[in-house]
């Protein structure tokens, strides 16, 4: 992000119990960074958990991605744009993820260069 001129703060509240992973405050862009396994990645997830305590995880999953939809709602209608972003886009292609908090800031500003 820095790389792109961006400024960004980390850990920043953006509404009532809402934490955002970094906020770029300029543009009124929170990003928030899910964890694949924390927050239910579609593609990394296990559909089913097997074990003792399957129905402690696949609640405490369910309970997240509740608290995730709450926060963007929130973060929303406290005039933030809100941009999620998995874990295993970050590894798999930094340069996209950045891309994808870089079109959010363009949005807001429409004077800025993309990613070379």
């Amino acid at each position: 992000m820095h790389r792109l001129g961006l400024r960004f703060r980390l850990q920043r509240r953006v509404a009532p119990r809402c934490t955002a992973d970094f906020v770029l405050p300029r543009y009124r862009v929170a990003v928030f960074v899910d964890g694949c396994f924390w927050h239910g990645c579609p593609e990394h997830c296990p559909d089913e958990f097997r074990g003792p305590n399957a129905a402690l995880w696949k609640q405490k999953i369910a309970v997240n991605r509740e608290r995730d939809g709450r926060n963007t709602a929130d973060a929303a209608a406290a005039g933030w744009t809100v941009v999620r972003v998995w874990e295993c886009e970050i590894r798999r292609d930094p340069d996209a993820a950045a891309q994808q908090v870089m079109a959010a800031a363009h949005e807001h500003h429409g004077s800025l260069k993309p990613l070379r």
